[in-house]
C-alpha cells in the first residue's frame, strides 16, 4: 500500500460503491471482491482506507448500527467533498492513467459521475494522447529480428484496440446512444456536477 493512503488503487472503487449506496467495511470488500475480481481488497486494508478517507474527509462515518447477533458495524458514506473529490479521481484516471491499466479501467466503471459532454471530452483527450503513443511505436530499428521485437507489435495492437474502443465510447456517448444518470426526469441528480 502507498505510504500516502490517498494514493491507494482502491480508494476510487471505494467511493465508487459509496456513492451507489452508503456501507461498513465489511459490506464493502465484499462488493469490490465480487466486482473486481482483479483487485486485492481486504477488510483491514478497506477499513484502514475509509478511516483515512474520513480523515481527509471525504466520508463520513455513521452512528454504529447492529443487525442481529452481529456486532455493531459503522457504515460509511461520502460527503459532498467526497463526491467531488471522486470527480476528479474519475477524471484524473480516465484522462491520464496508462494504456491498458486497472487505474482506467476503474475510472471507466464510473464514468457515469462525471456530465456527459465532459465524459467525451475527457475521453477524447485520452484517445489523441494514447493514439500519440500508438504513432511512436510505430516501425522496427534496422537490423534486429521480429522474434526480439515481438512485446512492440503485441503493446501497438493493446494501445490501437483501447484507442478505437475509446472513440467509439466517446461517439456513442455524444450521440447518446448510452442512456445517462441525470438524464432521465424522474432520476436524481447525483452525478451531474
Amino acid at each position: 500500500m502507498p505510504l500516502n493512503a490517498s494514493q491507494n488503487s482502491l480508494v476510487l472503487p471505494l467511493l465508487g460503491l459509496l456513492v451507489e449506496q452508503p456501507s461498513h467495511a465489511y459490506d464493502l470488500t465484499t462488493r469490490l471482491v465480487a466486482r473486481y475480481g482483479q483487485v486485492s481488497a481486504t477488510r483491514s486494508t478497506v477499513t484502514s482506507l475509509l478511516k483515512s478517507l474520513e480523515r481527509a474527509g471525504l466520508v463520513t462515518a455513521r452512528v454504529p448500527e447492529r443487525s442481529g447477533n452481529r456486532p455493531p458495524r459503522t457504515a460509511y458514506e461520502l460527503t459532498e467533498a467526497g463526491v467531488a473529490d471522486f470527480r476528479r479521481r474519475v477524471e484524473v484516471g480516465l484522462r491520464d492513467s496508462q494504456a491498458a491499466s486497472l487505474d482506467f479501467v476503474m475510472a471507466v466503471a464510473y464514468v457515469g459521475i462525471l456530465p456527459a459532454e465532459q465524459a467525451v471530452s475527457t475521453l477524447d483527450a485520452r484517445a489523441d494522447r494514447i493514439g500519440r503513443e500508438l504513432v511512436a511505436l510505430e516501425g522496427q530499428p534496422d537490423g534486429v529480428l521480429e522474434v526480439h521485437m515481438l512485446e512492440v507489435a503485441y503493446w501497438r495492437t493493446i494501445v490501437a484496440t483501447e484507442t478505437t474502443w475509446i472513440r467509439q465510447l466517446a461517439s456513442r456517448i455524444r450521440a447518446h446512444d448510452i442512456e445517462w444518470p441525470g438524464t432521465q426526469p424522474d432520476e436524481p441528480e447525483r452525478g451531474e456536477a
